[in-house]
């Protein structure tokens, strides 16, 4: 980036935080939840916490797919791996997600196949290679992923492929906000949609928040200035008691999203209710396979009876800090018994994960926002 580039970001970001102190009344206190993993580790590496006026405080909400796959899915994903004649096939930030009593990267250590693909379309080059293995993908993810995996699903049927099969547990982001308001847990007052999903899905799927809720959001891209756009959009929209979706990453964010996707997505999965880590079933808020490709799906073709139940882990707060309950490091495991290196909760295994974002930014750094 050279110096005159440097120079307009700055002076937009300066006019941009001139602004926010003109919507925001000394003293207020006003909580908006940035939903997107991307955009918590974002608002760290740009400081914005340290530049909005007291008063206006950032809260991660659920929006890493690692740190939500529940932890039930995550012990059946280990039954699987157990098996000699399995081979998981998975993105290499489901390694440490914690199970009940193990994870695929301990389970690796002692043995499991556990095969680390860059690409969903990796599977089919696998199948064909091991033809006397079961090849089982776990397909996680939001909308931006499950896209993705669901033309991977497409593939492997047109391939006539009998050994590769898909374990899963997909999430829907508008349904888990439309949960976390409806619980009334925790004050949130405003949005910040996530901009990869809202990539495929558009503004649409939003539009209950200013209808049914009366509650301002912007879907914001990952830049600093973009982010502060989208707060900047959120206060105007307080402050005229005027509420919609608002967008300031239209450049890759139509209002309706991504057609083609969208239509593929729909042959491949139907909506089904899901479990969310820490946070419990939401309903209408994952998907699986429809009876065109329920042979391919794990479960299906491949049952699989898991004995030992699934236990909490015990003292971690996961649960709250992915609802906005808490900050991370209000968790009694934070920086102590959960680090990146030995992480204890889901939240801190993914770099988009609050916690991870909370301890390299802030516990390991220094100083989070003007509250410290």
């Amino acid at each position: 980036m050279n110096k005159l580039t440097l120079k307009s970001k700055k002076l937009t970001a300066e006019a941009l935080i001139r602004k926010i102190n003109t919507l925001h009344t000394p003293g207020e206190e006003i909580r908006l939840m940035e939903v997107c993993g991307t955009h918590t580790v974002a608002i760290f590496r740009e400081g914005i916490r340290q530049l909005l006026p007291k008063g206006i405080e950032l809260v991660s909400g659920p929006g890493c797919p690692v740190c939500v796959t529940d932890q039930a899915y995550m012990d059946m994903a280990l039954s699987y791996a157990a098996q000699d004649d399995v081979i998981i096939a998975t993105f290499g930030d489901m390694l440490k997600i914690p199970g009940t009593h193990s994870s695929l990267s301990q389970a690796q250590a002692e043995g499991a196949h556990i095969h680390i693909i860059y690409s969903p379309l990796e599977v089919i080059e696998l199948g064909k290679q091991h033809k006397d293995k079961k090849i089982i993908m776990l397909a996680i993810g939001f909308e931006t992923t499950i896209a993705a995996i669901g033309a991977t699903v497409q593939a492997v049927d047109a391939s006539g492929l009998t050994n590769v099969f898909f374990l899963v547990s997909h999430k829907l982001v508008p349904p888990a906000l439309r949960a976390l308001l409806d619980s009334q847990r925790g004050h949130i007052d405003g949005f910040i949609l996530p901009g990869h999903v809202s990539v495929i899905i558009g503004e649409e799927p939003y539009q209950f928040l200013p209808t049914e809720y009366h509650i301002p959001s912007c879907v914001a891209g990952f830049d600093g200035c973009e982010i502060l756009s989208a707060i900047v959009d959120i206060l105007e929209q307080r402050q005229s008691k005027k509420y919609y979706v608002g967008n300031t990453y239209k450049s890759v964010v139509m209002k309706t999203g991504n057609p083609v996707a969208q239509e593929m997505m729909r042959t491949v999965y139907e909506v089904c209710d899901d479990v969310w880590r820490g946070i419990g079933m939401i309903p209408k808020s994952g998907l699986r396979l429809t009876k065109a490709y329920e042979h391919l799906d794990a479960q299906v073709a491949l049952p699989l009876t898991v004995t030992e139940p699934t236990v909490p882990i015990k003292g971690c707060r996961c649960g709250d800090v992915l609802q906005g309950l808490i900050k991370p490091n209000e968790c009694p495991l934070f920086g102590h018994a959960c680090v990146p290196e030995h992480a204890v909760g889901a939240c801190m295994v993914s770099v988009e994960g609050s916690c991870a974002a909370w301890y390299k930014y802030g516990y390991a750094s220094g100083g989070l926002s003007w509250e410290e």
